[in-house]
């Protein structure tokens, strides 16, 4: 299927603009100037560390300087396994035009709540890891395996220095139905709730057993229990009308690492 290149290229572009500043209590001396940075909306927390831990090292006690990176907001930690714009929608649902306020902590690391991803390499394998579960959902895994090293690392490069079209050279192939298929066998996706910091995933196919494409309001359906309706769907801050179909929101709105994000509002019935 033909992709719309604009919607692509407009989910690409999606940028958070973030303050970081330094804990209070790790401070040496005089408090640094917040450090502003413009973020991609698909990028992780990972992939920025060291441009903002260069700027507030000096500031830092030396007993700290090597400590493992992480972030929070409002006291809450920042998984750093989650693209950025995931925990953006999670903690700042309603969309203002000041930006996002993080502390960086340099020492105290939360092992009970984070995983620890202090360095590229582990968030590569972890992302690779990610594409291929998000194909054997889709193709049985059939696209991702039958790649080259060379491919899973123009995806990786692409994504980590913004690179568009050298990310989607490789990544259409695994946003195509496999062969003769009209569509992916199910779709890649992850649910978080406002109440919840975790995902649930449950294996939705886009096409219905009465042989038609399924829309956001059947998945809402089939997410729905007896006492908790699902009202809402949002994902790159975008709230998501019913009728779109879920292959479609697979094929345009999946994050690089092939899952949808969704962000789902629930009411007792």
């Amino acid at each position: 299927m033909a992709h719309d290149r604009e919607v692509l290229r407009m989910i690409w572009e999606g940028q958070i603009g973030i303050c970081f500043q330094a804990d209070r209590d790790e401070i040496v001396g005089i408090k640094p100037e917040p450090f502003y940075l413009m973020i991609s909306r698909l990028s992780y927390l990972p992939l920025v560390t060291d441009k903002v831990r260069k700027y507030f090292s000096r500031y830092i006690a030396a007993e700290h300087q090597d400590g493992a990176v992480w972030f929070d907001f409002n006291g809450t930690p920042l998984r750093l396994h989650y693209p950025i714009g995931v925990l953006y929608d999670l903690l700042h649902p309603e969309e203002d035009s000041t930006p996002w306020c993080l502390t960086i902590h340099f020492s105290k690391f939360p092992e009970d709540t984070l995983v620890k991803l202090n360095s590229k390499e582990l968030l590569e394998s972890h992302y690779m890891s990610c594409l291929k579960e998000a194909d054997v959902l889709k193709h049985r895994g059939l696209v991702i395996s039958a790649m080259q090293k060379k491919d899973h690392n123009q995806l990786w490069l692409g994504l980590v220095n913004d690179k568009f079209d050298q990310f989607w050279a490789v990544n259409r192939r695994l946003m195509e139905p496999y062969s003769d298929q009209e569509s992916f066998r199910n779709i890649p996706l992850r649910i978080y709730t406002d109440d919840d910091f975790t995902y649930t995933q449950k294996l939705i196919s886009p096409i219905s057993e009465g042989g038609q494409k399924k829309s956001l309001a059947d998945l809402m359906a089939e997410l729905s229990t007896p006492v908790r309706k699902a009202v809402g769907c949002r994902t790159h801050g975008i709230d998501l009308h019913e009728e779109t179909q879920l292959q479609w929101m697979s094929e345009h709105l999946s994050y690089p690492d092939n899952f949808l994000h969704l962000s789902v509002d629930f009411k007792d019935v």
